[in-house]
Parts: C-alpha cells; sequence; structure tokens
C-alpha cells in the first residue's frame, strides 16, 4: 500500500502510480489518435536549479503539445505542500505552468 492508497496500474504494458494516471493516459492516447494532442510522452522531467544547486527534480505524469502550447499535466487525487512548491519552481525556473487534473 502506498502512502496515499493508491494503486499500480498497467495500461499498455506501462505500469502507472495510480488508476486515475492510467485513466488519464489513455484518454491522452484516444486524443492523440483523433488529433487534438500531438507527441504524448510519459514522465517528463525537469532539474529545478538554483545558484548552481540541485534543489530538486519535477517528474510529471505526462507532457505534449495542444494547438501550438507545450502542456505539461500531473494526476492529482489532491494537492501536497511539496508538489505545491515543485509547481512553483518549475514555473519560476523553465517558465512551464504545470496543469492538474483529477
Amino acid at each position: 500500500m502506498t502512502k496515499f492508497h493508491a494503486i499500480k496500474t498497467e495500461v499498455d504494458g506501462i505500469i502507472f502510480a495510480s488508476r486515475a494516471e492510467a485513466r488519464r493516459y489513455s484518454e491522452l492516447v484516444l486524443m492523440e489518435k483523433a488529433g487534438a494532442i500531438k507527441t504524448l510522452g510519459i514522465q517528463p522531467r525537469f532539474k529545478c536549479l538554483v545558484n548552481g544547486v540541485l534543489v530538486c527534480t519535477y517528474v510529471g505524469d505526462f507532457d505534449y503539445w495542444e494547438d501550438g502550447d507545450y502542456i505539461v499535466e500531473d494526476v492529482k487525487g489532491f494537492l501536497t505542500p511539496v508538489f505545491k512548491l515543485k509547481r512553483k519552481l518549475v514555473k519560476a525556473l523553465h517558465g512551464i505552468t504545470i496543469r492538474e487534473t483529477i
């Protein structure tokens, strides 16, 4: 059992941390096939360096292009303080706004 009671789920040979994340992946795959999004990626990583010091590495759930915009998405049951901090760091350091989905 994980700390947040998430159940690991496998879709297309990929193991996701939760059923919600696996469900969202399936939705995004359909959206990509329909042409609504492009270049769906899984677990994009962003190093958060401050004054040459690696503070953390943010790992998102998905990234893709939608209507010319680069989207980084994170599936959350609820927002933790650590996630809120990492979200702010990614915005400040990389200029990327993370889209949260439930």
